[in-house]
């Protein structure tokens, strides 16, 4: 190899690495330069199955997938290489009542999104892949859109467009380290020389874990051993054989030659390697394990009596990349500023069109193009990335890839590594406990005497409705503890802090000490990038906090965009937080302390250290719910004592402990928005109702001239709430409907126990955000929804500054 340098270094050539390489040279970046360590697509990409599938949970996870089904119907026509790329939709069959509204809530999201999905019957399923019995079929998906496609002919024409862009693609290269200075790569290091670099895309797939901690980069995706069968050349199939999927038998099928492909995604599936995969694993597969694929095996046969007639040809074991949630990981990684990672993509070859589309925009541009949080690096812990915990959860997610999702679903595997120091004695009082970016958290609390479960349903209340109902009730009428320690917290200090967080900020923070500030942080485009609480401890130390999983995202947009000089420190383990709330909050802090925590020595947005018994605290008086409160930022070593203190002064006033779901339905009736759901990159804070955090007066922040300029015409869509009389089965992601038309997608939904009716978040064009009727379509049925304030509950905020 002649390489010494390049300016954009991808490393690995599969099908998400050519096809980031084909679309940086359609973009018209040069001095490309693609490494792969063997041939190209001997990762995992040549003994993938093919499938592409395109309806995801979200919408712009959709349009992820609809811009690869758009590069494969022009791909074969612009490269002359052949791809096998047949269109012939897809069947997904339902064997049971909750599977169908499994299907039936996905399908309402399609329409939300403007997506081409239909539900048919058990018979029109059959007509559409004959093959299959309808037998204990309840009902179907067809999507016309899907279908499939050979890896290594696409792999290869996205090769042979990126060549033709200018691409130099080098095989048989193994990258073996890189050269540092402060937060960027200066040259890939390889078996054959050096090559001195600006940028490096990491597109390993199995290997990217191992090439991300050469870096110095955590990367939360391992690899699993997946198989598939290939049967006889025995069965005739029509062209236009659609790919079927019956996930209650957790088994897909591809049309082959004369053939199917049919593979699945059992329980327990063996993590492949958790150490690291070998870089001397090639184009190489495991023994087939007939014992685990047998199950897989006899549910086809049971649906398909072709099965019976025709034999297995060949059984496929290879090991597949899977992230610790099961999706892809993608973006700018945290520790570095010109480090992008493309890897965990368990659908690969389904998503490379799109994904590769999305990182040219990210490497060229500074942006994806749209929001892609679910598959942004940035949204696990460096606690996500421990081997030991990437070993149980990818197996558990592979594993749970055809399960019934349910909603607020939690999973069992890698738990139990972080933990408040209230958890032993949350955990007595009965917390029921869920994980987020690997901490331990109480969701809900089980009532004495009572049995709840979480007994998961799409159309009934769940099983910790009351329990949440009365944590719920505490907060608004007497006194509640949240244990809110999972919160991601930082100090940023130093000389010029002020000047450097003034302008990531887009609201002001130059206020006095001990002042606290919500306020967004805006991308050039003024969409929200973070959603945070600053609190102002000396003139230049400030003490930020957000959300549990938002830590590591949030980190990194601070640590890009502050001067240099100014120390960013995340503090998280060294802080437990202690939410006090409701009415008789101050009564229970004023008998634990002997500082003054009136309104006036403590007023709203406002925040100081005082005594509690035997220990200290920061108060900070804000909150989440719409009550009086103090969140109390409490050494770990005090928690305990806090904690007991305040519950004991709390007896006489009826103190309850709640969680994070009653959190979730308090917030709901109070208007209070979330990132991720309300607001992210591509809501700007005027349509998000935000207008008060922001102060174009202040002087240049990033995203100010954008906003200026939608703040002058007007958003082009609002946030509005709608009410669903009484109970309803809603979420977030279903349809709203106007005049019988889908003009939005919900974003949350859930019970507000204080109105006494759902209540449902949903951006809607800023023509019909004055009208009053519109419904809400959840499972096949439309809910009549109107329009009410944005604040149900206190809209004046009057009980937040009692």
């Amino acid at each position: 190899m002649t390489e010494t340098q390049a300016r954009i270094v991808i490393i690995g050539g599969g099908a998400i690495g050519c096809a980031i390489a084909y679309h940086l040279a359609q973009a018209g970046a040069r001095d490309v330069l693609l490494l792969e360590k063997a041939q190209l697509t001997h990762g995992s990409t040549w003994h993938a199955a093919g499938l592409v599938g395109q309806l995801r949970s979200k919408k712009n996870l959709t349009r992820l997938m609809q811009n690869s089904v758009a590069v494969f119907d022009r791909l074969e026509a612009e490269s002359g290489q052949a791809i096998d790329w047949r269109k012939t939709g897809s069947v997904r069959i339902a064997s049971s009542q909750e599977r169908m509204a499994e299907i039936r809530r996905s399908l309402t999201q399609a329409k939300g999104f403007g997506f081409e999905a239909y539900e048919i019957s058990a018979e029109e399923a059959r007509q559409r892949f004959p093959f299959m019995t309808t037998d204990g079929v309840v009902g179907a998906a067809w999507i016309p859109s899907d279908g499939y496609i050979d890896p290594y002919g696409l792999t290869q024409a996205f090769a042979a467009l990126a060549r033709r862009g200018g691409v130099r693609i080098r095989e048989g290269v193994q990258v073996t380290g890189f050269e540092k200075a402060g937060r960027r790569i200066g040259a890939v290091l390889t078996d054959q020389g050096r090559i001195a670099c600006e940028i490096v895309v990491n597109c390993a797939g199995i290997w990217a874990k191992r090439i991300g901690e050469m870096a110095g980069v955590a990367i939360a995706a391992g690899a699993v051993e997946h198989q598939y069968m290939v049967t006889e050349k025995k069965i005739e199939l029509p062209d236009d054989t659609p790919t079927f999927r019956d996930p209650d038998r957790i088994f897909y099928l591809k049309p082959d030659v004369k053939a199917f492909a049919i593979g699945g995604w059992e329980k327990g599936a063996p993590s492949c390697w958790p150490e690291g995969v070998p870089f001397d694993f090639g184009r190489e597969l495991f023994a087939g394990d007939f014992d685990r694929f047998e199950p897989i095996a006899l549910g086809a046969a049971d649906r398909l009596p072709v099965l019976n007639e025709v034999g297995i040809q060949t059984l496929i074991n290879g090991p597949i990349p899977v992230s610790a949630d099961g999706e892809p990981v993608m973006g700018l990684a945290p520790e570095l500023d010109n480090f992008f990672v493309a890897c965990g993509f368990t659908a690969g070859i389904a998503a490379s069109g799109g994904a590769g589309l999305a990182m040219a925009n990210w490497i060229t541009q500074g942006d994806p193009g749209m929001d892609l949080w679910p598959f942004d690096i940035r949204r696990f812990s460096v606690q996500q990335a421990n081997r030991h915990y990437l070993a149980e959860r990818s197996s558990e997610s592979y594993g749970n890839y055809y399960a019934i999702h349910w909603p607020a679903e939690e999973l069992d595997s890698a738990r139990g590594a972080r933990r408040s120091p209230l958890y032993e004695a949350l955990k007595a009082n009965g917390a029921q406990y869920g994980s987020k970016a690997g901490w331990e958290r109480p969701n809900w609390f089980r009532l004495p005497g009572s049995e709840a479960e979480e007994r998961p349903s799409f159309l009934e209340k769940p099983g910790w409705f009351e329990a949440v109902a009365a944590e719920h009730r505490a907060v608004r009428e007497r006194v509640a503890l949240l244990d809110l320690t999972s919160f991601a917290k930082f100090e940023v200090s130093g000389k010029g802090a002020l000047q450097g967080l003034q302008r990531i900020a887009a609201n002001d923070l130059d206020r006095p000490v001990e002042a606290c500030v919500y306020t967004q942080c805006c991308n050039e485009q003024g969409g929200i990038e973070a959603d945070l609480t600053v609190m102002r401890l000396e003139e230049e130390r400030f003490y930020i906090v957000t959300g549990s999983q938002f830590g590591t995202r949030d980190a990194a947009w601070l640590r890009r965009h502050l001067p240099e000089g100014v120390l960013l420190r995340e503090v998280t383990g060294a802080l437990a937080v202690i939410d006090l709330v409701g009415p008789r909050a101050r009564d229970v802090l004023a008998a634990v302390t002997l500082d003054d925590v009136s309104d006036e020595a403590l007023p709203y947005l406002s925040g100081r250290s005082i005594e509690i018994g035997l220990g200290r605290a920061f108060a900070a008086r804000v909150g989440y719910v719409g009550e009086l409160g103090y969140e109390l930022h409490v050494p770990v070593e005090h928690a305990a004592h806090v904690y007991e203190r305040l519950k004991e002064a709390g007896a006489a006033h009826g103190i309850a402990d709640a969680g994070y779901r009653a959190i979730d339905t308090l917030r709901l009736e109070k208007g209070y928005v979330y990132w991720s759901s309300e607001v992210t990159p591509d809501i700007d804070p005027y349509a998000a109702g935000l207008s008060f955090a922001v102060a174009l007066d202040k002087g240049d922040f990033i995203g100010r001239k954008a906003l200026g300029r939608i703040r002058e015409a007007g958003p082009a869509r609002k946030l509005v709430t709608l009410c669903v009389e009484g109970w309803a089965p809603l979420i977030g992601g279903e349809a709203v409907l106007a005049g019988g038309k889908a003009v939005g997608t919900t974003t949350s939904a859930g019970f507000g126990h204080t109105v006494g009716h759902t209540v449902a978040f949903a951006y809607l064009p800023a023509e019909l955000a004055e009208q009053d009727r519109f419904e809400i379509e959840a499972y096949g049925v439309a809910w009549p929804a109107s329009r009410g304030r944005r604040s149900l509950y206190d809209p004046r905020g009057l009980r937040l500054r009692m």
